[in-house]
């Protein structure tokens, strides 16, 4: 009897999810009664109460859970995948949904689906990795990078979305991104003395 119940409240949870991308993608806007949510996934509206809270809380789950399952479960379990494949996918995915993420980026979500996002983004940047690039880090250094390269990747992907001409072309976000990131990484050489030996 629990087991079922369980079920059905996981089945009305994702009914919901699906139910905010569908409405938000077709309408271009978080501006939704709960009402029109409720019915759109065949639930009650107290239910919408209930296990969100409120509509901008659905719409934010809604959205973490769609990166989770076509981003964050993919690169999981693909370690083969280069950094511009993995970026590219990355386009691909915002692209794809851009009339939902753009009215999420610009609606009455748009603060709580930044800090969503960021926090999704930053669960694929390690500690590890960093210090491959950066060499040997203190904790708030490294910290503090991954939140530097998180919210610029936010913001540069934001903008992309959101600004970007029609139809968005994946490939040139994908390698706007990697010759960022190759340009931040990239160690440098010293320059040579200039002839006189001294600078």
């Amino acid at each position: 009897m629990q087991d079922r119940q369980a079920r059905r409240v996981l089945r009305s949870r994702a009914a919901l999810m699906e139910a905010a991308v569908r409405l938000v993608s077709e309408r271009g806007t978080t501006a939704l009664p709960v009402i029109d949510l409720s019915d759109a996934a065949d639930v009650s509206r107290q239910l919408v109460y209930i296990q969100f809270g409120d509509r901008d809380a659905l719409l934010v789950a809604a959205a973490t859970d769609l990166v989770e399952r076509e981003l964050i479960t993919a690169e999981a379990g693909d370690d083969s995948s280069s950094p511009h494949e993995r970026l590219l996918a990355m386009a691909r995915h915002f692209a794809r949904h851009r009339p939902f993420y753009r009215a999420m980026l610009t609606g009455s979500c748009a603060f709580p689906m930044t800090r969503a996002l960021n926090r999704l983004f930053s669960s694929l940047i390690t500690a590890s990795g960093l210090r491959e690039q950066f060499g040997d880090l203190d904790e708030t250094t490294a910290k503090d990078l991954k939140a530097l390269f998180t919210g610029g990747t936010g913001a540069i992907v934001n903008d992309w979305v959101i600004e970007g001409e029609d139809p968005l072309v994946p490939e040139e976000l994908a390698d706007r991104l990697l010759r960022l990131t190759s340009a931040l990484t990239h160690n440098r050489p010293t320059p040579a003395p200039p002839p006189g030996g001294h600078p």
